[in-house]
């Protein structure tokens, strides 16, 4: 087994297991509205395709379709924040921007491997595309962190596991599709 056989079985297992708790968060009875099933279920569409993507690479699956479902996959993240029932706001279109970021790299993968973009037109877009999904990986897999806990900013001591187990899955997804928007197949 070579070395990149192991990176790509570690990245189906986290894909896979990212989709098995997004499909739990859509499906399971909670108070949450539309907009939160939806959003899980996209993560889910989302996590299992990564999940396939180490072994078939992006060039094997049909670029139109991957990239027009993405495209609108991250046009829905702005759109419910903006005509959520809290109306339209900042602090809701920030909120659900790294999701819509995650999607757009899912769009632009095929676009990019498929050498339909320049070399630095694509390196530029993927440059920016990463560099967000690091950021977001980075704060939410360490805001929960006990040693950050009286800093400014981060959550108090708390037994409700929801917060930090969400943002694990969050910064997880986020790494690794950083690391298959960098990888070639």
């Amino acid at each position: 087994m070579s070395a990149t056989d192991v990176v790509h079985g570690m990245l189906t297992a986290l894909f896979a297991a990212a989709a098995v708790y997004a499909l739990r968060q859509a499906v399971l009875p909670q108070d949450s509205g539309w907009r939160d099933r939806g959003d899980s279920l996209l993560h889910t569409v989302m996590a299992s395709a990564m999940a396939v993507m180490p072994w078939h690479g992006i060039d094997e699956v049909p670029q139109p379709g991957q990239t027009t479902f993405f495209f609108a996959a991250a046009l829905w993240f702005p759109l419910t924040a903006v005509l959520g029932p809290r109306g339209p706001g900042w602090a809701g279109l920030v909120r659900r921007s790294p999701h819509s970021v995650g999607m757009a790299a899912m769009a632009w993968m095929p676009v990019r491997h498929g050498g339909i973009t320049d070399a630095q037109t694509g390196d530029t877009v993927t440059g920016v595309l990463t560099l967000c999904l690091l950021a977001h990986a980075l704060r939410s897999l360490t805001r929960d962190m006990p040693t950050l806990r009286g800093a400014p900013g981060s959550v108090g001591i708390s037994t409700d596991l929801a917060g930090p187990c969400d943002r694990f899955w969050q910064g997880s997804m986020a790494m690794g599709t950083a690391i298959m928007l960098l990888m070639h197949h």
